[in-house]
């Protein structure tokens, strides 16, 4: 390793200056700000005005998002209300970001999406309310699920620990004893037993899938496992096939089980004798090019990642 080359003053001021600008890193909410009379919802926490927007509202059921650590969360409003018909879903930008005061750190975000999530359940008493994460948001999924009721949990593009995946990054540095910010999912999720469903991006190169991996082997349960072969952390929100496998999560009662893949190759749905397309089901058995994921719980193949 060539960090052992340098001298011991500049590996420490190495050291000092990851730890001092990590945040940097972790958050990035400069092209996430609106102006607040751009967004429909306002929720006061702990002094700090939270912002963000409803979609669908005066729905039974009810969703909340948690947005990447660059997601403008309004660009889903779309989308969600056409994937999720059935709820009302609220998108609320992170303290210091969108429209959102104050300044982000873990305990700040943590202690705004229980908020978000009791006042959301005081608005939707009789139903439990589905969760959806994703990337930076999947940490903040997994601590609200493992202190409050999710009925069921969606998670895109997850990892383990943010302290690991910034490890994986940064083998040079002592990551684990210099992470501030550590969304430890693997332990937020030790005891969640609710319906879980992990969408994995096979061309991912921000969170490796060792770490998605582990986060899958600590489950107390297997989850349900959607692997997008040739999506990348980005374009895998504009999947087609991540849309379907989202609607049928939250619609329908005990759906699917086990692994899919999906690949330019594999088609995106099924024709019925009648002409009509048949979407996806998350089946126990595997598709024909996925024999590495045959098993939720076992380490994938290792695949080429484009470096970053």
């Amino acid at each position: 390793m060539f960090w052992l080359a340098l001298p011991p003053l500049v590996y420490l001021g190495l050291c000092g200056l990851m730890y001092a600008r990590q945040r940097d890193l972790v958050y990035c909410p400069h092209e996430t700000r609106v102006a607040a009379e751009h967004t429909d919802f306002a929720l006061v926490h702990d002094g700090v005005t939270l912002r963000g927007w409803v979609v669908n509202p005066g729905r039974r059921e009810a969703l909340i998002y948690f947005g990447g650590n660059a997601e403008p969360v309004q660009v889903n409003r779309d989308r969600f209300a056409r994937w999720f018909p059935q709820h009302t879903i609220y998108l609320m930008a992170y303290r210091g970001f969108g429209a959102s005061e104050g300044e982000p750190t873990e305990a700040g975000i943590t202690s705004d999406a229980l908020a978000l999530f009791d006042h959301v359940q005081r608005l939707h008493p009789d139903i439990g309310i589905d969760v959806i994460g994703r990337s930076l948001g999947s940490g903040v999924a997994a601590h609200v699920a493992a202190r409050r009721p999710v009925r069921r949990l969606a998670l895109v593009t997850p990892y383990d620990t943010l302290a690991d995946v910034g490890q994986a990054h940064y083998r040079w540095l002592p990551i684990h004893l210099l992470a501030r910010e550590r969304y430890d999912s693997v332990s937020n999720l030790s005891r969640y037993t609710g319906p879980i469903l992990v969408v994995r991006a096979g061309q991912d190169t921000v969170i490796p899938a060792a770490n998605t991996q582990r986060l899958i082997n600590s489950l107390p349960r297997p989850p349900k496992v959607l692997q997008l072969r040739t999506a990348d952390h980005s374009s895998i929100a504009f999947s087609s096939a991540l849309a379907r496998t989202m609607k049928l999560f939250f619609a329908t009662p005990g759906f699917g089980g086990g692994v899919a893949t999906v690949s330019r190759k594999t088609p995106t749905a099924r024709r019925s004798r009648t002409g009509a397309k048949k979407p996806p089901t998350l089946n126990s058995r595997p598709a024909p090019d996925a024999r590495a994921m045959r098993n939720p719980r076992s380490n994938p193949r290792p695949s080429r990642r484009k470096s970053t």
